[in-house]
Order: C-alpha cells, then sequence, then structure tokens
C-alpha cells in the first residue's frame, strides 16, 4: 500500500470542520487545512498566492491548485484540505482530466496519495438549526460580526435539513464509487475528544504528533435558548414528513 501523504476533510457547515482544521494546523506537521477550494473565497486565495484572477474566477486553474498545495502543506510534506459537498466536482472539471479517469485518480496525479475524513453531525437537527441561524445572522465562528438578529423560519430549517441529508448521502455515494474507505469522525467526539480525533486522523497518516502538541480549547458553544425553541418546530416538521422520531 502506498503511504498517503495527505489528507481531504470532507464535511457540511455546522460540524466543528474549522476547529478541526485548527487543530490539524496547530501540530505544525499534518497540513494546513482550509476551504481554499471555496468558490466565494477563490479570488482571495489567488490574490494571496500572487494569481491573476478574471472576474470571480483565477485565470488559470492549474497553477492555483498548484499553489493551493504548496500553502496546504507543512515541511514534512503533509497536505491537507477542507471541502463541502460539490466542491470536489468543481476541483476536478477544473483540472480538466480525461473524462474516463476517476475523481479519486485526477485528485491524487495532483495531490499525492490521500485520505479521506468524512465529518458529520449525529444531530443533524441542531446542525440544520445552527446552519439556519449562522445563515441569517452571519455569525459563523468567534469574531464575526452579527449582521441580524435570528428569526425562525421553518421552511429554511427543513430545507436545510434536507440539504445536510442529500450532502452526507452523496459523499457517501462519491466514496463508494471511487473505493474509497474514509475515516469517519463525528462533531460529538471531536468536541468530546479532539485529541483522540486527531490522533485518529494522523495513524492514517503514519505521523506522531509532537510530544509537546496540546489540543487547544474548543469553540465557545454558539447554542443557546433561542436554537432550543427553533429545534422543536423542525424536530415535529420533520416528524410529520418522515414518520420519524427524532
Amino acid at each position: 500500500m502506498v503511504t498517503p501523504t495527505g489528507y481531504i476533510l470532507c464535511a457540511t457547515p455546522r460540524t466543528g470542520s474549522t476547529f478541526l482544521c485548527s487543530l490539524l494546523a496547530s501540530t505544525g506537521v499534518l497540513g494546513r487545512p482550509e476551504s481554499y477550494f471555496r468558490e466565494p473565497d477563490e479570488v482571495t486565495w489567488a490574490a494571496s498566492f500572487g494569481l491573476p484572477t478574471v472576474g470571480r474566477r483565477v485565470q488559470d486553474y492549474q497553477s492555483f491548485v498548484q499553489a493551493v498545495r504548496c500553502a496546504a502543506t507543512t515541511e514534512n510534506g503533509v497536505f491537507g484540505a477542507r471541502v463541502m459537498w460539490g466542491t470536489v466536482e468543481r476541483i476536478v472539471q477544473g483540472l480538466d482530466a480525461p473524462a474516463h479517469q476517476s475523481d479519486l485518480a485526477t485528485l491524487q496525479a495532483v495531490f499525492g496519495p490521500l485520505v479521506f475524513v468524512h465529518l458529520q453531525r449525529e444531530d443533524s437537527l441542531r446542525q440544520a438549526v445552527s446552519w439556519a441561524r449562522a445563515e441569517q445572522t452571519g455569525y459563523w465562528q468567534e469574531g464575526d460580526v452579527v449582521q441580524r438578529s435570528p428569526e425562525p423560519d421553518v421552511g429554511q430549517l427543513v430545507g436545510l435539513a434536507q440539504s445536510i441529508r442529500e450532502h452526507n448521502t452523496a459523499w457517501r455515494t462519491w466514496f463508494a464509487d471511487n473505493g474509497i474507505e474514509p475515516l469517519d469522525v463525528t462533531y460529538e467526539g471531536l468536541v468530546g475528544h479532539p485529541h483522540r480525533t486527531l490522533t485518529s486522523i494522523a495513524d492514517l497518516l503514519g505521523i506522531v504528533p509532537p510530544l509537546d502538541w496540546r489540543p487547544g480549547t474548543p469553540p465557545r458553544k454558539q447554542a443557546d435558548r433561542v436554537n432550543e425553541e427553533w429545534h422543536a418546530p423542525l424536530r415535529s416538521a420533520e416528524n410529520r414528513e418522515h414518520g420519524e422520531v427524532w
């Protein structure tokens, strides 16, 4: 078996991926994972790499990907990136790979041997609530400024819950289609046992974190009374729609 030299963190919004990325980067030996390929951020990353852009796109996607590889790789040669569902297709299309070539082969031709980490949240309804609230307020993480007060919108909540299910299913299908056995990790496990989660990823890569490394403090819990108030009508709507007990 070829020893992997990098990983892609596959996630959906509000699963703790920002915290996990910060943990991995803080070791100094597990890559520098960021959402380099997120479409709204592409030109910002390109500018930081000194690459030209045209409108909201990079001018030369191949050069952009190579720059990402350099930026996301620690000195020991480990590459790391975070990708949400839908972005993989964008990367593969940008690389203009042969039609017969699998997505995995296309990615590994650029980034080298990869492993994949699938980050999910066990309670997808609370994930939907968190996602809706972030979308409304603009407050995604510490340091962001609240742009407006949140208002309950059951339609939005139900739609996001459905998106989460669809995206997780799409990830699992993509893994199967490409013969990938991802490492499954959860938001709940990450928050409760960050060191254990990080170690499981390091083990996949055959990397031992520095002996003096310690996980940072998990981000302050954002959920409060508002989240609980939104959760109840979402659960009721989901029960009516799916006939399941949540």
